[in-house]
């Protein structure tokens, strides 16, 4: 067999074969192992073309003498039973659950009952989604599940109060309106010379090979937002409670309010590990997206720092934008407030034991913890206290939760529907489309009323100048 231009010095990474459609766990660092031991001296793409026909057809490689042992754990991955989930159903607190959609109740079943999970909880937000529903709390032991955690990871809430009277914003709407549009890019735009930060340092874009090859993108897409219900927006916020950690006194301020994640960079890492998770974990098909990696595991703890990578640099593209938006206006905030979800935290239950706390889609709402409960483009949001219940695993809703899917907004509501509500509320939109209508929403209020033993209330933000995702074509999944 000649050697190829690819030579044997371009290593063979576990990337580069899980894109390929190889299985992970046993079968994959078998193959790394026998083409490191055996055939190093071929170049990378025979390399990739050998494992190809073995991965083809094990059955005929099993009395091979080098490649022999990668067949035979080809095929007893094949033929291994899949993991059984606990048989009865596993108690856990859903909140406002008369408001939740079946296929939400039933895929948060389905979680309660695997056999790494310690606890769960529903959030009046909540509504169906991929393995755990959006709005979904799931504790595990030493297991971190990707789809548990979601594809946009580290999505996240920020927002920045300014000593800028609320009168200001009535008379500069279409000054406001430009900050916006020169300041801010959505979906596939991307500004022409991002800023420095130094998140781009990060030894994780070196050190795991599926980050590595997503780092050039991420730097492109600095300090931006993504599509669907991701914004940027100015509003009013009021502080209602004397007694605040920002010590404002009770008042009006302009503020700022942003929603987005972790661009590509998150998605990819999502996909990448949600593959490996099911190769190496095989579940019954109705809870095959909840296959988890252990996080004693080599693939459990890269998933973790390339996780924990995403949420930082989703933190990154906030800050961003705050600093450019601040630049414009002119004035240094007073305050800031920042939660995330679609994460996974080390945290302890209520006897002490450590669990790792999936949030998909849900507010950590530990006692005196603060965030930021968003209602839609033309109802308020919530800047909150949290009260540590247990029983919601420290945590409240992300936002309203829709009612609607994209689809069904996008066939039953109309343009002079959303421009009525909009025009009601005083709400400029700049972007967005039917699928992202208030109407598609639950009711906000009724969200909030249901999650009282959750959170209180220290402030309310309206928002009045909203800016979205216009490209039409491209949608970034919450």
């Amino acid at each position: 067999m000649k050697k190829d231009k690819s030579k044997a010095t371009l290593k063979l990474s576990s990337s580069d074969l899980i894109k390929l459609g190889f299985p992970s766990g046993k079968p994959l660092g078998t193959a790394l192992n026998i083409i490191h031991t055996y055939y190093n001296e071929l170049g990378k793409n025979h390399q990739i073309e050998l494992l190809q026909d073995v991965l083809a057809a094990p059955d005929q490689y099993q009395l091979h003498t080098t490649l022999g042992p990668l067949a035979q754990a080809i095929l007893s991955q094949k033929e291994a039973a899949p993991i059984s989930l606990k048989p009865e159903k596993q108690k856990y607190t859903v909140y406002g659950g008369e408001g939740i959609e079946q296929g939400a109740l039933d895929q948060m079943e389905i979680a309660m009952r695997l056999p790494v999970t310690a606890g769960g909880a529903l959030m009046p937000d909540a509504h169906q989604g991929y393995g755990l529903p959006v709005g979904g709390v799931l504790a595990t032991h030493n297991a971190v599940i990707p789809y548990g955690v979601g594809v946009d990871i580290g999505c996240r809430m920020s927002m920045s109060l300014f000593d800028i009277h609320a009168a200001y914003l009535d008379k500069n709407r279409e000054k406001l309106q430009k900050m916006l549009l020169d300041n801010t890019r959505f979906g596939n735009s991307a500004f022409k010379r991002p800023m420095y930060h130094d998140i781009m340092d990060r030894p994780e874009f070196s050190e795991i090979p599926v980050v590595r090859e997503l780092k050039d993108r991420a730097y492109q897409q600095l300090g931006t937002s993504g599509g669907g219900n991701h914004f940027v927006e100015f509003g009013i916020a009021e502080i209602q409670a004397p007694e605040n950690e920002f010590s404002l006194p009770v008042g009006k301020y302009l503020a700022i309010l942003s929603h987005s994640g972790s661009r590509r960079l998150g998605a990819n890492i999502a996909g990448y590990y949600t593959k490996v998770a099911m190769d190496s974990c095989r579940l019954p098909n109705e809870a095959k997206h909840l296959a988890w990696l252990g996080l004693a595991s080599e693939a459990g703890q890269e998933y973790w720092l390339a996780m924990n990578l995403a949420g930082d640099y989703a933190s990154a593209c906030h800050h961003q934008i705050h600093e450019r938006l601040a630049a414009a206006l002119g004035e240094a905030p007073l305050a800031k407030v920042e939660n995330h979800h679609n994460f996974a935290w080390k945290e302890k239950d209520k006897s002490g034991q450590e669990v790792i706390v999936h949030r998909k889609g849900a507010t950590p709402a530990g006692k005196g913890v603060l965030g930021i409960i968003p209602g839609t483009m033309a109802t308020p949001g919530f800047i909150v206290r949290g009260k540590g219940e247990t029983k919601a695993l420290n945590s409240a809703s992300h936002g309203a939760g829709r009612t609607m899917s994209r689809t069904q907004a996008i066939k039953t509501l109309s343009q002079p529907q959303m421009q009525k509500f909009l025009h009601k509320a005083g709400v400029d939109v700049i972007g967005s489309g039917l699928d992202e209508a208030p109407m598609a929403y639950k009711d906000i209020h009724q969200v909030m009323a249901y999650q009282q033993e959750l959170v209180e209330v220290i402030g309310t933000f309206y928002p009045k100048i909203v800016r979205m995702n216009q490209d039409k074509k491209y949608v970034e999944v919450d």
